[in-house]
């Protein structure tokens, strides 16, 4: 009911005043006509008795309505016009937003009028909003193109160098294809992750399930790669069941550790699995360089890489630290990272047991 008190005041006030007026009209009006009557038209005892009750009434009585539509008008005027002007800047800038303009903004006018203004707002919230939402679908539509541009035209490279005969056709040009097959099969799986995260519709297997072990088995595959480029894994599991989807909680930690892989200067990787006040954690904690803080608040979004980023160059989509984001709300919890003392960084995903 709070919303509608700002129309339905000014509705009521102007209402009030015009009755006011009228009264006003009634009353006063009276005296002063009967006061320039006897002034300038004297009459008689029987030309009162006669006269005056037949015509002066309804003199009176014509006057007093000709004024009071004269005001009334003139309130109801004024009033209408405050009240459609935002209606109408607000129907003609529907009509520009069905057109295709995005950059289109109300005009609320009077901010007395409050539903009015509210309606104003809540209209220019929603063209900002369509405004947004276009803009990030440009940016993804752009960042898409760009991440399966490189090895679709690698792909399509070698597939004609081979169907040309500049390449033999050996195991080694077959396991250099399917490497950027499954290049492009990760990011595709990504993209499907996030999307449907962002949608509301990424669904879990929950279940009681022992993730200690679970994270060791990946973990152990996905070392030699960690080896190869210089890092230390080191395993802190408490072993016990926890309440998640595993395969999804998996999937977020060897995202973590290839984001470490590309980003982070070797040394040691600890991985952390705790549960602690009826909450899980999983904590990735690496030697360097750290992260800068203008960049950590952007890092868990799609296609952001840090100014000295070597994912790129090295095959990164962008896409890791979004997924493990994803993952992080889905399972009603939440994804951060901090900047550790020693220069490292350590990420922790956390949620309810």
């Amino acid at each position: 009911m709070k919303r509608f008190n700002g129309l339905s005041r000014q509705i009521i006030l102007s209402m009030s005043v015009v009755v006011l007026c009228v009264i006003a009209l009634a009353v006063i009006g009276s005296y002063i006509f009967y006061a320039l009557l006897w002034t300038y038209w004297p009459l008689t005892d029987d030309e009162v008795d006669q006269w005056l009750p037949a015509s002066a009434e309804w003199i009176w009585m014509g006057l007093t309505t000709c004024v009071s539509l004269a005001v009334g008008s003139i309130v109801a005027l004024k009033l209408s016009r405050r009240i459609l002007m935002p209606l109408n800047s607000v129907a003609e800038n529907l009509r520009k937003l069905a057109d295709g303009d995005l950059d289109v903004q109300a005009v609320a006018g009077d901010q007395s009028m409050g539903e009015a203004a509210i309606l104003v707002d809540d209209f220019n919230s929603m063209a900002k909003r369509l405004q947004r939402m276009a803009q990030e679908q440009a940016f993804w539509n752009a960042a898409i193109a760009h991440e399966l541009r490189t090895p679709l035209t690698i792909l399509r490279g070698r597939l004609q160098g081979l169907a040309e005969g500049v390449f033999e056709p050996d195991t080694v040009q077959f396991y250099s294809l399917l490497g950027q097959v499954e290049g492009l099969t990760r990011v595709i799986e990504d993209l499907r992750v996030v999307g449907l995260a962002d949608s509301g519709y990424l669904e879990l297997n929950l279940q009681e399930a022992d993730l200690a072990t679970g994270i060791e088995e990946d973990v152990r595959l996905f070392e030699p790669s960690l080896a190869d480029a210089g890092f230390v894994l080191q395993l802190d599991l408490q072993r016990r069941t926890m309440r998640c989807d595993p395969a999804r909680i998996r999937q977020a930690l060897l995202a973590l550790l290839d984001n470490i892989r590309r980003h982070a200067t070797p040394g040691n990787v600890i991985v952390h699995l705790s549960t602690r006040d009826a909450i899980n954690y999983l904590r990735v904690r690496d030697d360097g360089p750290g992260i800068d803080e203008g960049f950590a608040k952007h890092m868990f979004e799609a296609f952001q890489r840090g100014e000295h980023s070597r994912s790129r160059a090295q095959g990164g989509s962008g896409l890791g630290l979004a997924v493990v984001r994803a993952i992080a709300l889905a399972h009603g919890g939440a994804v951060t990272c901090r900047r550790m003392e020693n220069g490292g960084t350590l990420f922790e995903l956390s949620w309810h047991a």
